[in-house]
This record gives structure tokens, C-alpha cells and sequence, in this order.
């Protein structure tokens, strides 16, 4: 639970069944453990939900109970969760992210937050800082998310990391939040490059440097080619993203799409990926 006075997290042990589909049911479990979602509220929703523009409906319908009932934490994420999976072409998309936005900005308006637009090729970086507060340093983290994550998601992270005598520093390279949405940035595997940018703006040396989902890959990455990176920690490791999502598949179509691509029939692989998004709720999220 949080408490919206005081901005404290608790972190829920333990990880539930709030849906039958383990990806919908991984979500759920997403948002409740990091502190920002009610149990009753997942418990409630996952009876509800069987498709992607059911997730969105049933999530909105979350989000403006909690406005509505003064629980802006709450709201804020159910608001994200409603974006995740609505595609590119639902218009509805930068509406929900605005109020994602909007609500994060209300919701912890009293705390020490500090934004920053780090210098990177002909546009920025969105970045944010939180200080420790009447404790004595211990040091820095730079944190940073994966494939299409936000760096406000990370806030729970960042406040229990600087409660406990950290600088902390979270940025979305690109690909991610606003570096997509509003900069243009698209993904790229070559991570050292948006964290040196990161590490120049701030003058950072003997960081600890955390990956979260794809970022372990990249943040694993980064460190190998940046010395000022002391500490590198993997939450969680992905090394070949691509085989996630061939094992996700099931052993025969990953023996099959292997084949294909061992003799290079790159259009047959499309036309099957086409059918498998048709049916597939989450390998059409993910192609999308």
C-alpha cells in the first residue's frame, strides 16, 4: 500500500494470481509490487479482463475512481498501465501518457524532485535527481529502465534508494518515455552511449549503475565500456532478447523461425509473424 500523505512505499511480498494469462497476470503483479496499485483494485480488475482493449477500459475506469477518491499515486500508475498496452496508431495513446505525466507531477509535487534535459547528439535526455535527506551520502545510482519503460515507474526505486543515504539519478535513454515521444529517439543496443552522456551532464565518477528488465542487458553493456561505472547491477539479465521471444513461442515455433532464419526466408517469417500477432495478444503488443 502507499500512503499519499507521506509518500512512503511499502514494497508487498510475494507474487499473486490476479489473472489466468501470465502476461496480463505479470503487469498486475508489476504494479502492486512496486508499491503503486491496490491489491483489491488488481484482485478486482484481473476478473474483468480478456483482451488489450479491455485492459485499457477496465484500467481507466481504475485510474478515475482513484483521482476521484483524492489517491493520486494510485491514479498515476493505473493511468501508465492503461497506456502500456495501447498501440502506436490508438490515439488515445499520448492522452493517457499526459495524464500518466500530469498526475506524477501532482502526486509528488511536495518532494525534492529535480529535471534535467541532458545534452545527447541534437536533442536531450529527460532525466531526474533526488538527494538524500539528512543522511550522509553513500554514494550514487544511475538507474534506467528497458525496452519502453518511463523513468517516473522508477520512483518507488529511487525514493527507497535515496531514504537510505543515496544520490540518485534515472534517465530514459532512447527509445523510452519522453526520449521516444517527444525527442524522436528510437532504441538502440549501444548503451554506453546515452549513459556517458548521462554521467558528462552530472561530472559522475564510481557510480552504481542498475538495469531494470531489458536495461540488465543494457546496463551490462554500458559497464563494459565505461570505467566511471564501478558497481553494475542486473535486475534482471537478458543477454539475447531475441530468443525471449522465440522461447516465449514454444519449441516448435522456435525450431521453425530458427530454420527460417538459418536459410535467410525473411518474408515467410513475416507472414507468420503476422498470423501469430492476429492471435496472440502479446506478441502483437511486443511486435508492435
Amino acid at each position: 500500500m502507499t500512503n499519499d500523505n507521506k509518500n512512503k512505499f511499502v514494497f508487498p511480498v510475494g507474487y499473486y494470481e490476479f489473472h489466468k494469462d501470465q502476461g496480463f497476470n505479470f503487469q498486475l503483479n508489476r504494479w502492486y509490487s512496486m508499491g503503486y496499485a491496490r491489491f483489491e483494485d488488481m484482485k478486482e480488475v484481473g476478473q474483468k479482463i480478456n483482451s488489450f482493449e479491455e485492459w485499457k477500459l477496465e484500467m481507466l475506469k481504475l485510474a478515475e475512481i482513484a483521482v476521484s477518491e483524492d489517491r493520486l499515486i494510485n491514479a498515476t500508475y493505473y493511468y501508465r498501465a492503461a497506456e502500456l498496452f495501447t498501440t502506436r496508431e490508438d490515439s488515445d495513446k499520448e492522452l493517457l501518457y499526459n495524464k500518466f505525466i500530469d498526475n506524477f507531477n501532482k502526486a509528488f509535487h511536495h518532494d525534492e524532485i529535480e529535471k534535467f534535459e541532458v545534452p545527447y547528439g541534437n536533442t536531450f535526455l529527460p532525466a531526474i535527481q533526488i538527494q538524500p535527506v539528512n543522511i550522509k551520502q553513500r554514494g550514487t545510482i544511475v538507474l534506467h529502465g528497458g525496452f519502453d519503460s518511463f523513468i517516473e515507474e522508477l520512483y518507488s526505486l529511487m525514493k527507497s534508494f535515496a531514504d537510505h543515504g543515496y544520490e540518485v539519478i534515472a534517465f530514459e535513454g532512447p527509445g523510452q518515455g519522453a526520449a521516444l515521444k517527444k525527442n524522436k529517439l528510437s532504441m538502440t543496443h549501444e548503451w554506453e552511449k546515452p549513459v556517458k552522456a548521462v554521467l558528462d551532464h552530472f561530472n559522475l565518477k564510481n557510480v552504481t549503475l542498475i538495469g531494470i528488465s531489458l536495461g540488465g542487458y543494457l546496463g551490462l553493456r554500458a559497464a563494459a565500456f565505461e570505467p566511471r561505472i564501478s558497481k553494475v547491477i542486473a535486475f534482471d539479465i537478458i543477454y539475447d532478447f531475441f530468443q525471449v521471444l522465440l522461447y516465449a513461442s514454444g519449441p516448435k515455433v522456435r525450431e521453425m523461425i530458427e530454420s527460417l532464419l538459418e536459410s535467410n526466408q525473411i518474408d515467410t517469417l513475416n507472414k507468420i509473424a503476422k498470423r501469430m500477432m492476429k492471435t496472440d495478444l502479446l506478441v502483437n503488443w511486443g511486435l508492435n
